[in-house]
């Protein structure tokens, strides 16, 4: 496995992205999106996990077009991010990965964690390329960032299997709007599988956390791969 940052150039700017490429010539790509802290050594290392697992895997900062010296706290920096720049940034980085040589050229997935896991729903309902999108414990699906409509209320257009990761005792999303985008995923006949892991919350898989569940942690990577494997690789 080799990881490195990689420049991409979007809107006029330049987004660093991470990119974890397996020890194999040619693989289906993931891309990784951001928790609230950023492109930090959690969303690094899970990124380099899947490029273990067989994947090309790639992190784009969502955080680029703020000021790099800001002192602003991860919270507010996330307060700033608007779902049609959001968009912007993914298909930018899909569209790098589409030029590495250890791609395979056909299969894309896409993951997060937090507001991560949003995101990885909203570009599921934008793209009709994606294999598989999963969710790890992504609150405010059901809010707008900026103009437009929300992710929850773009679900008939998910064209792509989803599978989602939550701790039951997380309070965003808490387990009232995890049965609330169960039903309407289920409404519109998408297929998907949603698991939520009893006396766990939110970031239950970040170490060094008090959050942190190992049990379920290890329980909900392997459901992770095995999906990604399940829909990209098996074809």
């Amino acid at each position: 496995m080799q990881t490195r940052w990689d420049s991409v150039a979007v809107d006029g700017g330049a987004m660093r992205c991470f990119v974890a490429e397996p020890d194999v010539t040619r693989a289906p790509a993931i891309v990784v999106i951001q928790h609230a802290g950023g492109v930090d050594q959690f969303v690094q290392t899970m990124t380099s996990r899947f490029a273990e697992a067989g994947f090309v895997a790639i992190s784009p900062e969502l955080y680029h077009r703020d000021d790099a010296n800001t002192g602003d706290d991860p919270m507010t920096k996330m307060s700033r991010l608007r779902d049609r720049n959001i968009v912007q940034d993914v298909d930018a980085a899909i569209e790098h990965v589409k030029t590495l040589l250890s791609f395979d050229g056909n299969a894309i997935g896409i993951t997060g964690f937090c507001m991560g896991g949003r995101v990885a729903y909203l570009i599921a309902t934008e793209r009709t390329d994606l294999r598989a999108s999963v969710v790890f414990w992504g609150g405010n699906i059901m809010r707008p960032w900026g103009e437009g409509r929300t992710p929850f209320d773009q679900t008939e257009k998910i064209a792509c299997p989803v599978l989602g990761l939550f701790g039951e005792d997380d309070p965003n999303p808490n387990p009232a709007d995890v049965a609330k985008i169960d039903a309407e995923l289920t409404r519109f006949g998408k297929p998907h599988e949603f698991h939520s892991y009893a006396g766990a919350g939110h970031a239950f898989m970040v170490e060094g956390r008090p959050s942190h569940r190992p049990e379920a942690s290890d329980d909900a990577w392997r459901r992770c791969v095995e999906f990604f494997e399940r829909h990209l690789k098996q074809r």
